[in-house]
């Protein structure tokens, strides 16, 4: 039944590209109120797409951006799961613009280094990944004039604004939501041509401060000496976040920290992972993280407190000699395993304030969030399955790997819907994504939509 349908795949490929190059078009900016409407209008296209294969499609009004939900039904004889697809269609703003090689959303076929890119806003993140499932799903019906098993989806408009719609949305829908297994293609490879399933996502928790020193500004010369200043303050308190081996230094930080089992660390270092290329990648020559830890630990596995902000003062041109009243620092911690976000954000304000002097006063930001981190139920058969339908269409051993970043929506499916959930994507790390120059490789795009009609043929089974 597989070989008709990839067939297909490779015939149809010119007119996959042309509707993938349509969907870009849509300038599906969700964080921008001036773009709602290219936001809806894309939503649509989707409605319309899902619905000329045959699907029963519609789209959900939010309190925000739309959701789009899908539903096919798979033959009586049909075994497998049934799974729920998800994908978001909003994407990033663009600026800066003038850093674009062209207009973003005016999508290009480009040949660079020798191989094929499309290149847009969206192109990876995420309507490119999406528009692979949805290409193997069309393969699959007009071959067969079914799906190998059932299928549902669920596609996002708020995903690059923080998805304040969604999880409300899951809660209140989640009998129609509910399925066997969720699959994701928000993610990438590990190394270009290495099929990867993420085995393990980090959490993330935000925090704010500001130190409160004197009254006002003060005249450096005037009170230079007797008056406590903030930002030497907050300098001093932000230095004692590491030991000098990169270590944080919070106490009780690593209690829920455990090292990477045995043969998940196998794959790893059996991925083709090319720690300088990640490094240059960014401008750098060597890691400057945990030390003991090795490149790809440090990003997947291990967890970090980062500064992400520090300022106060004078930021103006030129000189102005004032002590300043304030200074603020914005924080991010990467969590994995078991760590409680709620526990850490205690134990890290813990430190802060007992390093406090006499004449500061410190404000929290009460208003930020955290989430867990997300490690996947890879003893599952279709985790296996699907590895090995990845490798044989790549033609090398497919990874379950881990990722450094935060998918809030595969801990969400687990929390509100109780479902598992796999990762999936055929994103590179050179894809700019989030950046000016996006764009994914045709090699992605076509070996991921044949890769998922091997899943879809291998759950099926």
């Amino acid at each position: 039944m597989l070989d008709p349908v990839l067939a297909r795949i490779d015939s149809d490929l010119p007119q996959a590209l042309d509707r993938l190059t349509e969907f870009l078009r849509i300038q599906s900016i969700s964080t921008d109120p001036a773009y709602k409407d290219e936001v809806e209008k894309a939503a649509d296209w989707l409605v319309a797409d899902l619905a000329s294969i045959g699907f029963a499609a519609e789209k959900h009004d939010t309190p925000g951006h739309p959701m789009v939900v899908a539903h096919g039904q798979a033959p009586d004889e049909a075994s497998g799961p049934h799974l729920l697809f998800y994908g978001h269609y909003d994407v990033q703003p663009v600026d800066p613009l003038e850093l674009w090689d062209h207009d973003p959303f005016d999508p290009r076929i480009e040949e660079r280094d020798g191989k094929k890119i499309i290149r847009g806003r969206g192109a990876s993140d995420d309507k490119g990944q999406l528009m692979t499932f949805v290409e193997a799903c069309r393969a699959w019906k007009a071959v067969h004039g079914s799906l190998p098993l059932q299928l549902s989806f669920l596609f996002e408009g708020e995903e690059e604004s923080g998805s304040p719609s969604l999880v409300p949305y899951m809660e209140e829908n989640a009998n129609a939501l509910k399925a066997d297994l969720a699959l994701i293609c928000d993610t990438s490879m590990v190394a270009p041509g290495v099929p990867s399933i993420a085995s393990q996502l980090r959490g993330m928790l935000k925090d704010e401060f500001t130190l409160k020193g004197p009254a006002m500004d003060l005249h450096s010369g005037h009170y230079g000496g007797p008056a406590i200043n903030p930002l030497r303050e907050i300098s001093r308190i932000i230095s004692s976040f590491h030991d000098v081996t990169g270590r944080v230094a919070v106490e009780g930080f690593y209690d829920d920290v455990e090292e990477v089992p045995a043969e998940i660390l196998r794959q790893w270092e059996a991925s083709g992972f090319d720690e300088a290329d990640y490094l240059a990648n960014a401008g750098l020559t060597r890691p400057h993280g945990e030390e003991g830890y090795s490149t790809l630990i440090q990003q997947w596995a291990r967890p970090t407190l980062e500064i992400n902000g520090l300022w106060g003062g004078y930021q103006g041109a030129g000189t102005k000699t004032v002590i300043p009243a304030e200074a603020h620092c914005k924080l991010t911690c990467r969590l994995v395993g078991a760590m409680d976000p709620a526990d850490i954000r205690s134990k890290l304000r813990a430190h802060v304030e007992a390093q406090l002097k006499p004449d500061l006063e410190i404000e929290w930001d009460m208003d930020l969030d955290g989430s867990a981190a997300s490690v996947m139920n890879t003893d599952r058969p279709e985790f296996e399955k699907a590895r090995l339908a990845l490798s044989d269409e790549w033609n090398r051993e497919a990874v379950f790997s881990g990722m450094g970043g935060s998918i809030p929506i595969a801990g969400h499916f687990k929390t509100v819907l109780d479902m598992d959930a796999m990762l999936i994507g055929f994103a590179n790390e050179d894809d700019r994504i989030h950046s000016p120059n996006e764009k994914y490789d045709l090699d992605s795009y076509h070996k991921g939509i044949r890769s998922w009609a091997r899943v879809l043929a291998a759950l099926a089974g």
